[in-house]
């Protein structure tokens, strides 16, 4: 009889951790990270797999060496943007493995923020990438007397700079597959950079969204961020000076300036909402008058507004930084297409007043009638703060991308059967009563049908029309429920990680604009008017003329403002119990108990590296540490409480790896008889 091993054997082999310095390049580290993972990550694994200790073991070293070693601003978002290259890649590749390398990406960026103190996570997971300088590889800085890389970050030796970048497959697509088992040839560091550029200016959060890491995004310790962002606790303008400089930081009430608090995003997804109100009660008065003759006082009100919110949505696409983090807002189409109605019935309705034409204005307003259709659930678009309708948003976005797939192959029958039913039926009937003939049997009238076979051919007609009726109204429409019920049950398996991103992409999206001074539209016409003196003034001031307007027109906003949060505060020292504002408090507010203060919500399951950083941040220690400094050491309370603690975090570990040993030794018992047979 063979003897077996008492223990479960685990791979002996340990990767090897790729060496990160602080002035490490963005595609330099994008590409050392991606062969680490591409190495470590060879079979498909969900991402719950990866979270326990058999499987996601070969994650440890690299999180541990992240965490205590490196402190390269942008290495969340280097692990968060390689999330994009794997998802990428998995549209070639069905075998699943690089989804898994995607879900890697995710946990190490997670974990990595775990052993974080408030201050340093949001000083990583806000971290704007430079832009990419159209520079030689090698330049050196006139003021500073140092090299400077191609990528923005500075260091005294650039030697590596000539080193290969990424790595080309041989395969087709020309998909540049660096770090992937496809590695076949070296290509030009530039390469690297049009990587880099397609993740500039935006932050590690930012990246998140447009990489589509609903997991990375749905752990609580990220959501605490974002959640701040939303709330106002975690600002980006303490200042409204004409030096004033963008930098994420906790809200200190008594140095910022009150009308910085214009910025949060719930103040301004609120006037947001009550501009759409505006918009919809102009919109109904001018529909109810039609005036044919000339433009009524409602109508230029509208004009108003219209040209307001198309030069805000401008701004927006200006300030996402990248046309992919604006996209992945679910509401830019229904903004855009509010613009687009918006401008064609302002030019139909001028040109028809101008050349006299009835016909012309009357389409119009008919263009117009349509914008009903956009702005109603536009102003209801506050609601996606609700778990469920949040949860619906992403159900309706996937069942339509399915629908419209399932849509080319119904055109393709559509356009066989009218063809054949056309040429039958020769000049009894026309090809435009005939397509809508079969619009009316795809959609449920067969009857229809079959009244009008025997008239397109006696021979033919009923046969074939029996055949359409079949496969439309049986197999097709059965298929298609299928297909969007599948659609259906594959997002509501993960509802709570959908409803989350579309929640962090809702709050992002108010609050990374670069722009100092924000103006509420329409009033933003008002400081439009400022922009030709660009021509004329120096830069700071005509900085100062754009706060002095600002504060200029915007003062009973902030004074609204103003009035709620010490509303709010008193009626929360009176009760002795947060306020219940359940439209504005974001998904993790609750009304029953009060929410922790965020310098005490980050924690971490690790026992040294983590327990340090958030007891840092629980004893208020939160002023900026010097550059590549990380604090190490507890501060607790007292060493007793970090001993414990570490102990219990270390004796959970144990009883996870015991579990997963005896599991094993259950497997492999079970297969001993049929071995020894």
């Amino acid at each position: 009889m063979s003897s077996r091993p008492t223990t479960p054997m685990w791979q002996e082999h340990v990767l090897e951790v790729p060496a990160i310095s602080d002035d490490e390049p963005f595609s330099n580290l994008v590409e050392k990270l991606s062969f680490y993972f591409a190495s470590a990550i060879e079979a498909p694994y969900t991402f719950e797999e990866l979270r326990s200790i058999p499987k996601g073991i070969v994650l440890s070293p690299l999180i541990k060496y992240l965490s205590d070693e490196v402190h390269h601003p942008a290495i969340v978002s280097a692990l968060l943007a390689l999330k994009t290259h794997f998802s990428a890649l998995e549209s070639d590749d069905d075998r699943g493995v690089n989804e898994a390398r995607g879900y890697a990406c995710e946990i190490v960026a997670w974990r990595f923020v775990t052993h974080l103190s408030e201050r340093e996570a949001i000083e990583f997971l806000l971290y704007e990438l430079p832009p990419v300088e159209p520079a030689t590889p090698q330049e050196q800085d006139p003021e500073s007397g140092v090299l400077t890389r191609s990528n923005g970050y500075t260091a005294s030796n650039v030697a590596n700079e000539d080193t290969p970048l990424l790595n080309e497959s041989n395969g087709t697509n020309g998909h540049q597959r660096f770090g992937t088992d496809s590695v076949t040839e070296v290509t030009a560091a530039a390469q690297g950079d049009d990587f880099t550029n397609q993740f500039v200016n935006l932050s590690a959060l930012e990246i998140a969204a447009v990489s589509g890491s609903k997991k990375f995004l749905s752990q609580r310790i990220i959501q605490r961020i974002i959640d701040g962002i939303w709330r106002g606790d975690i600002v980006f303008w303490e200042t409204l000076r004409f030096d004033s400089v963008k930098e994420a930081k906790r809200y200190n009430r008594r140095r910022a300036d009150p009308f910085c608090r214009l910025r949060v995003p719930r103040y301004l997804k609120t006037f947001e909402t009550l501009f759409f109100a505006t918009f919809l009660l102009l919109y109904y008065a001018v529909l109810v008058q039609r005036n044919y003759t000339h433009i009524t006082p409602a109508e230029i009100f509208l004009y108003i507004w219209i040209a307001g919110f198309a030069y805000d949505e401008f701004g927006e696409i200006q300030d996402a930084g990248q046309t992919s983090f604006y996209t992945t807002d679910f509401w830019f189409l229904w903004d855009l297409s509010i613009v687009v109605l918006g401008a064609a019935f302002l030019v139909l309705r001028i040109v028809g007043l101008s050349i006299h034409s009835s016909s012309l204005v009357d389409m119009a307003f008919d263009i117009l009638a349509l914008e009903a259709l956009l702005l109603i659930p536009r102003i209801f678009s506050l609601l996606s703060l609700n778990p469920y309708f949040g949860t619906l948003i992403p159900c309706l976005k996937e069942m339509t991308k399915d629908f419209c797939k399932f849509l080319s192959l119904v055109v393709i029958l559509y356009l066989g059967f009218l063809t054949t039913f056309t040429l039958l039926a020769r000049d009894q009937i026309k090809p435009r009563e005939m397509s809508w003939i079969l619009i009316k049997v795809f959609f449920g009238s067969s009857y229809l049908g079959f009244d009008v076979a025997q008239e397109i051919s006696p021979l033919f007609g009923p046969p074939v029309m029996l055949i359409f009726v079949a496969l439309t109204n049986i197999l097709l429409i059965t298929s298609l429920i299928s297909l969007l019920s599948n659609s259906l049950t594959k997002v509501l398996d993960h509802a709570r990680d959908e409803y989350l991103y579309i929640y962090s992409v809702y709050v992002l999206e108010a609050s990374t604009s670069n722009r100092l001074t924000y103006y509420l539209p329409p009033l933003n016409l008002i400081a439009l008017v400022l922009r030709p003196l660009r021509l004329v003034l120096p830069a700071e001031r005509l900085r100062s003329a754009r706060i002095v307007l600002l504060k200029g027109t915007h003062f009973p906003f902030v004074a609204a403002i103003w009035a709620y949060e010490h509303g709010q505060d008193y009626w929360k020292n009176r009760a002795q119990a947060p306020a219940t504002s359940l439209s504005m408090g974001g998904p993790e507010t609750s009304p029953s108990k009060k929410r922790p203060p965020l310098k005490s919500s980050l924690n971490s399951p690790r026992p040294l590296a983590a327990a340090t950083g958030v007891q840092a941040s629980l004893d208020g220690h939160l002023g900026r540490s010097p550059a590549g400094y990380r604090p190490h050491t507890a501060t607790g309370p007292s060493e007793g409480d970090a001993q414990l603690r570490s102990l219990v975090i270390n004796l959970s570990s144990q009883v996870e790896q015991l579990t997963a040993m005896v599991g094993q030794l259950q497997g492999q018992q079970g297969t001993a008889p049929s071995d020894a047979e």
